[in-house]
């Protein structure tokens, strides 16, 4: 009786339960375009590298600086999601930035969506922001600075969870580009 309670639990998990695994998604490309390519780099720190402590709970809390290349003609907003997929729980959402004006090529470290054109998302510990790197204890956790190019501007409600943002997105990249950190207490 019990293997087949623990059985269900776990199949009902895997396929529909948002609460067992929050964000992660992947938005679809905007119909008929190929996906292009954003290079995503940081002078906070090296992609591949270790997170410095400023951008993570044990600092300051700050985002880092985050530069990307030109985006592909036609985008019309950028959007920034920080995620550790190496969560407990599947998929942690740190950061959900959207809206963000189509020329920017740098975000400032520690700096307001808002001076830029920006929304906040809210973000997994359920506030809107960024909140940076806080795994366990003892466990080396990589993160991801995501960058999407968007055929438009999303048109959600105020603070928006990160998968309203990922349904608002879909059918709307043109281009996406990552940088990963890691970071371990």
């Amino acid at each position: 009786m019990m293997k087949g309670y623990a059985f269900a639990l776990l199949l009902f998990c895997s396929t529909s339960c948002n609460a067992c695994r929050s964000g992660g998604g992947q938005p679809a490309p905007a119909p008929g375009v190929t996906l292009a390519s954003l290079t995503v780099t940081s002078s906070s720190f090296p992609s591949n590298g270790a997170i410095p402590v400023d951008y993570t709970c044990d600092g300051a809390d700050k985002s880092p600086e985050i530069t990307l290349s030109a985006p592909p003609a036609g985008t019309q907003s950028l959007a920034i999601i920080a995620e550790d997929p190496d969560a407990p729980g599947g998929t942690f959402t740190h950061w959900v930035a959207y809206n963000l004006r189509s020329d920017l090529r740098m975000f400032p470290e520690g700096g307001d969506p808002g001076s830029v054109g920006g929304v906040m998302g809210v973000n997994d510990f359920s506030r809107p922001g960024y909140s940076g790197p806080c795994p366990p204890r003892r466990e080396l956790h990589h993160y991801f600075f995501r960058v999407f190019a968007l055929s438009g501007v999303l048109d959600v409600k105020p603070t928006p969870t990160r998968e309203v943002v990922d349904a608002a997105m879909n059918g709307r990249v043109l281009a996406e580009g990552a940088l990963m950190g890691v970071f371990s207490h």
